[in-house]
């Protein structure tokens, strides 16, 4: 081809392709048009090719700087390069394809010109809160430990380990699972530094921790097969990287940490896809299940996740998505002015369980933000389903203030609730801190009357409080009980948890409790007398709780 400088094209490979194989090596863009990292890489790959086409002269240019001004030559040679020279025209058009790829894409795929397609990326089912959540008659299976309060356990325990703590720290990372049934928060070990690395990456990370946010403690779980992929290794070790080398079109989004029933580590890796436009709107839709102790994994739709994972999507992505519907329902312009019908979660969640999963909690405002609800959310971290409850009452931010005034003299933090349905009232949950991080207190606070907070040292304690400053202000007790007649056989009290516990057999056999706390008159029933219960079905097989009762008109 006339005029075709082969000097060039040499030099153009020289730079541009060590770019592309260096930058896809470290950055890890996804070979997808619909990620923005890809187009960025583009460009720079782009770039890299162009600039022996550019016909730029450094050398001239440097030596015409004077005083930080470039000279009349140099502006000269700078301007005839970009005006009349064809290969540097071609140059600049290509560079700049891409980033007008990723510009037009943006604003094309935004809420402005998009806000009723994010609306539809989700279906909000409306739900009775009493008749949907299940009733807690005794919460020491809630967790309510925060990730700060996890860290320390796990931290602590750790420590006691010379041989591991030496080498290796735990993930800052917790992810919040239900482990058989139970509420776990686990985290693996990581790679102190690059030189630990150096040191230990033939023998991989020994194991986990284990932190029992019920119990406030925790366990160091070393594993038969260590961990080869993490994220604190490099090279091929890194776990990103290994997971961008098998799949190079995916876009990811989380990454948790998670065990099986026989605790077996994994890592839960999203993907996503975006829902409205070229860019926009992403949401999951696949999931990788990666066994690090191997590298080997399977990619699953999210319809056929496996029952055990439990984090699939975030908290934060979880309120966004509830945001675009309750923000852009009614358009764009209705969010910003008019705010007909615009709602909004509040700036943090909880985790709820229920049916074995893992679901997040939130409060649901109006966007004028102020201290109430008019509802809340919950989203199921597995398979994204949503649930709305029209509950009116305190906003999360106000029931922790409220749970701080009861002990302002000790000063204590709330850490952010949780939520229990307890006597039919949905109720928050919360745990009360010292400075150190170290739960000191439990506190129950009605969501509709913020004002009604119970505090206790154990969480048996503070259901006990609550339930009697329930039936202190007549709400509640007995709306959803079942009830009984029975003939009291034996009467037993025994401490549990601290809790005076009055437990009364009737001649069926079948045994009822209830907590002198809540409840003083309890002291009065005797063998023989005949009392008309109204009760739940307690955490424990068998066990009935008493929430209110009175003698029969037969009693002797």
């Amino acid at each position: 081809m006339k005029g075709f400088d082969k000097s060039k094209l040499i030099l153009s490979a020289i730079l541009g392709i060590p770019t592309a194989a260096i930058g896809y090596y470290f950055f890890l863009p996804a070979l997808n048009l619909r990620s923005y990292g890809f187009w960025f890489y583009l460009t720079a790959v782009i770039a890299a090719f162009a600039v022996p086409w550019l016909n730029i002269s450094i050398k001239d240019i440097v030596a015409n700087v004077n005083k930080s001004k470039i000279s009349k030559k140099a502006r000269k040679q700078f301007n005839v390069t970009y005006t009349f020279t064809k290969s540097a025209i071609i140059a600049l058009v290509a560079v700049a394809v891409p980033l007008a790829v990723v510009l037009f894409g943006f604003i094309f795929s935004s809420q402005v010109f998009q806000a009723r397609s994010y609306a539809k990326v989700i279906t909000v089912t409306e739900a009775e809160f009493d008749e949907d959540m299940p009733e807690t008659t005794e919460i020491n299976h809630i967790a309510l430990m925060d990730t700060a309060s996890a860290q320390v356990l796990g931290d602590k325990t750790l420590g006691a380990l010379s041989e591991v703590i030496s080498q290796y720290d735990v993930s800052e990372y917790y992810t919040q699972i239900n482990f058989k049934g139970t509420p776990k928060k686990v985290s693996n070990l990581e790679y102190d530094d690059f030189f630990k690395w150096i040191a230990n990456n033939t023998k991989g990370v020994p194991g986990m921790v284990m932190v029992d946010p019920v119990k406030s403690d925790a366990e160091y779980i070393e594993l038969e097969t260590p961990m080869i992929y993490v994220n604190s290794a490099f090279f091929g070790q890194d776990l990103m990287r290994k997971l961008r080398f098998e799949y190079p079109t995916k876009i990811f989004d989380s990454v948790s940490f998670e065990i099986d029933d026989n605790k077996n580590p994994y890592y839960i890796v999203s993907c996503v896809k975006p829902r409205v436009g070229l860019f926009g709107a992403k949401d999951i839709n696949e999931v990788i299940i990666f066994n690090p102790c191997d590298g080997s994994s399977t990619l699953y739709k999210l319809e056929d996740v496996p029952s055990w994972v439990d984090i699939v999507f975030t908290g934060d992505l979880a309120c966004k998505k509830f945001d675009w519907q309750g923000l852009y329902s009614g358009g764009f312009l209705n969010s910003i002015i008019g705010n007909v019908g615009c709602r909004q979660t509040t700036d943090d969640y909880g985790y709820v369980a229920l049916e074995d999963d893992v679901w997040y909690f939130t409060g649901v405002t109006s966007v004028t933000a102020d201290k109430s609800n008019v509802g809340f959310m919950l989203s199921n971290a597995r398979t994204g389903k949503y649930k709305f409850y029209p509950v009116i009452g305190a906003e999360e931010h106000s029931a922790m203030s409220a749970a701080e005034g009861q002990v302002q003299e000790k000063g204590y933090v709330a850490s952010f609730p949780s939520l229990v349905n307890v006597s039919g009232q949905a109720t928050y949950i919360l745990v009360l801190k010292d400075d150190t991080g170290i739960v000191k207190l439990y506190a129950l606070v009605n969501v509709e009357n913020y004002s009604i907070v119970a505090t206790g040292t154990t969480q048996a304690a503070v259901m006990s409080a609550y339930k009697k400053l329930l039936q202190q202000n007549n709400i509640g007790i007995g709306d959803s009980n079942d009830t009984a007649e029975i003939t009291v056989e034996n009467v037993r009290i025994a401490m549990v948890s601290d809790v005076s516990t009055v437990y009364i057999t009737a001649t069926d056999g079948k045994v009822y409790k209830g907590y002198l706390e809540a409840d003083e008159s309890l002291i009065l029933v005797r063998v023989g007398d005949k009392l008309n219960v109204n009760f739940f079905e307690g955490d424990t097989k068998n066990v009935y709780v008493i929430s209110s009762w009175s003698f029969a008109d037969d009693n002797p």
